[in-house]
């Protein structure tokens, strides 16, 4: 039997899934493991650790939100993050059609270990950026781009770093690669 779980560092435009898209890059372009589909998913224009499996119940326990698995993320946003701004994220964001659950949430400086993204991120002379990490455990559709519009501070870069325990500088993956792994490394 074949090892359940790739972890893969996804590029920014790709999309993910393995059927077709002519004019952008899908999974199938980067990975060949048959049999294998997304468990959750990255925005096309979101980067980083994306888990693939081969099995429906690791799947589930992956994606949904009853399982709490933390999903930890590198967020790039337009302007200088506030305190004010950073403690409204931890507790929870009013959305169109919920509130968020809180989160972890903290500055950090620039990442030195990031990738060049191609296209770059557009840059404005006179508005500086701020980096977050933001740990959550729901998932749902770009939420973690609408919390931090909804706060004020437009996402430009978004790289998932971790799911559970698994790390994907720990991992070693460079951008667009991938390798099979163990499910106890989540």
């Amino acid at each position: 039997m074949t090892t359940p779980l790739i972890a893969f560092n996804k590029p920014y435009g790709v999309i993910c899934q393995f059927s077709g898209d002519e004019q952008r890059p899908t999974l199938k372009h980067y990975i060949e493991a048959e049999g294998y589909y997304p468990a959750g998913r990255l925005d096309t224009d979101s980067e980083g650790l994306l888990l693939l499996t081969n099995d429906g119940r690791l799947q589930a326990k992956i994606t949904e939100p009853k399982y709490k698995l933390p999903k930890t993320y590198w967020v790039q946003v337009e302007g200088a993050i506030t305190e004010s701004a950073i403690l409204q994220l931890a507790k929870g964001v009013k959305l169109k059609e919920f509130t968020t659950e809180p989160a972890n949430v903290f500055a950090i400086p620039t990442p030195e270990n990031l990738w060049q993204r191609h296209p770059p991120i557009r840059e404005r002379k006179f508005i500086p950026t701020s980096w977050l990490s933001i740990t959550i455990k729901e998932g749902k559709n770009r939420q973690v781009r609408r919390m931090c519009a909804a706060v004020g501070f437009p996402c430009l870069r978004l790289v998932r770093v971790q799911i559970g325990q698994l790390n994907l500088f720990k991992q070693g993956l460079a951008l667009g690669q991938w390798n099979y792994i163990e499910t106890n490394m989540l």
